[in-house]
């Protein structure tokens, strides 16, 4: 079991917001390490891009464990949502070599709020 608390269940923050981030890990089979990774992709029409902003590396000694940490989120960019294209960050924990991962999305804008593209109409 792998799991990612974000600050009482939060799902939106502020460029440059520091927040505390919980790993926890209840692993069936030993780990070589646990990552906790910062991570930002597009989702839509067209090549998929992936940006890995930032990680942290645990040594898996006990198949239990846990760690906070406390993240400064980056300025940019911001989450975005449009017809064709989206941006979507998430915190990513992972265990190695066994792959076993899992993921909690959230928004960095303005206010916490996504930004929504519209197509602007030609006059």
């Amino acid at each position: 079991m792998l799991k990612i608390e974000l600050p009482q269940n939060e799902r939106s923050f502020a460029p440059g917001d520091t927040i505390g981030v919980d790993a926890h890990w209840a692993l069936d089979k030993p780990a070589d390490r646990v990552e906790l990774r910062l991570v930002w992709n597009t989702v839509g029409k067209g090549d998929r891009d992936l940006s890995v902003v930032s990680t942290w590396s645990y040594d898996a000694t006990s198949m239990n464990g846990h760690q906070l940490e406390e993240v400064t989120l980056p300025e940019a960019p911001y989450s975005f949502s449009g017809k064709l294209l989206s941006l979507v960050w998430a915190f990513e924990l992972i265990a190695l070599p066994s792959g076993e991962s899992t993921r909690e999305e959230f928004v960095i804008a303005p206010n916490g709020r996504e930004l929504t593209l519209h197509k602007s109409e030609i006059v």
